[in-house]
């Protein structure tokens, strides 16, 4: 059987994704088939893309994408947490730029009546993250001050949501005036333009000097130094991506200086390692759509085919909610 896959054969720009005919084999023990119907996009897709080595380097040739929904067509043996004509999502694993794919059934939910398949696709991956990095990484609770990089972004949309339903006042950075609106409307009490602005100075006066209790801080090598001076002591600094560029070597003895600084680097992969822990996160995810702590709003959909210009507009800043691109 064969599919169609959107692969890279080496690192590089958007022009290096191409669209094979690959071969499609016979689900194996514990394997299903799922026809996609709607693929989520993430900024993990673009660092896949281009690493050569390192965290986020893959196989050459590789299928990118870590997110999609879709309809579950065969099951291999020992199979039972899903069955043929089931609608399931799934999120961080690659391969899901591509019209069919075989995925370990492990690693499937289902999708609750209620959810669509875009929806899925769009909020999935991203919902996961915000849950995991405010209920565990740090826990955001009523009277938090929070500071959320790119809040008018797939992640950072919902991370904003979710901490105002938490009952944090949230602050957003955004990269154009064009995203404040957007910032605002997904609960930021105050959205700072970044290129503006001095972030830093921003999240003091609003804090009364203070500094905020977390910051987010998606975007890496731009914004670090200046996340860090956001901090109140005893505060936490969560590196959760490297949009500009990794964070260089760090001298420890800063954290110290700022006041006794906590700084995480987790990774989504660490939570879904089990069933337990994708069970968990979609749980989570789905509850906060029910319960209206979070929206899946898509900002783009497009033909996987154009996927290239969705990577450049992803990469240029031009975008504003989940991406989703549709085989």
């Amino acid at each position: 059987m064969k599919t169609r896959a959107i692969r890279v054969h080496e690192a590089g720009g958007p022009e290096v994704l191409k669209t094979d005919e690959i071969e499609l084999k016979e689900p194996g023990e514990g394997e299903a088939i799922v026809r996609h119907t709607a693929i989520g996009v993430n900024l993990i897709d673009i660092y896949h893309r281009t690493a050569t080595a390192g965290q986020y380097a893959l196989p050459r040739p590789a299928t990118l994408g870590v997110e999609a929904a879709g309809v579950v067509e065969a099951i291999g043996a020992g199979v039972d947490n899903v069955t043929v004509g089931d609608r399931v999502a799934y999120w961080m694993l690659p391969g899901a730029y591509s019209a069919k794919r075989v995925a370990p059934a492990w690693r499937l939910v289902k999708i609750p009546d209620g959810v669509s398949d875009q929806a899925a696709a769009a909020v999935m991956l991203k919902g996961g993250t915000a849950f995991y990095l405010l209920h565990d990484i740090w826990k955001v609770k009523k009277g938090d001050n929070v500071l959320v990089h790119t809040a008018a972004g797939g992640v950072g949309r919902l991370m904003s949501q979710w901490a105002k339903h938490l009952g944090a006042t949230v602050i957003g950075t955004v990269g154009s005036p064009e995203k404040v609106k957007a910032a605002q409307a997904a609960g930021c009490a105050h959205v700072v333009v970044l290129k503006d602005q001095d972030f830093e100075a921003e999240a003091r006066k609003f804090t009364g000097g203070a500094g905020v209790d977390v910051v987010y801080d998606s975007i890496g090598a731009d914004t670090f130094d200046k996340s860090l001076g956001s901090i109140r002591p005893l505060g936490m600094l969560v590196s959760v991506g490297q949009a500009s560029g990794p964070v260089p070597p760090l001298d420890i003895s800063k954290l110290a200086q700022k006041g006794s600084i906590f700084l995480s680097k987790p990774t989504l992969a660490t939570f879904v390692a089990k069933r337990e822990g994708i069970v968990r996160l979609a749980e989570g995810v789905f509850a906060g759509l029910k319960e209206g702590a979070i929206t899946a709003e898509i900002g783009m959909t497009a033909p996987l085919a154009e996927v290239a210009d969705v990577h450049r507009a992803l990469e240029g800043r031009k975008t504003t909610g989940s991406i989703v691109l549709i085989p």
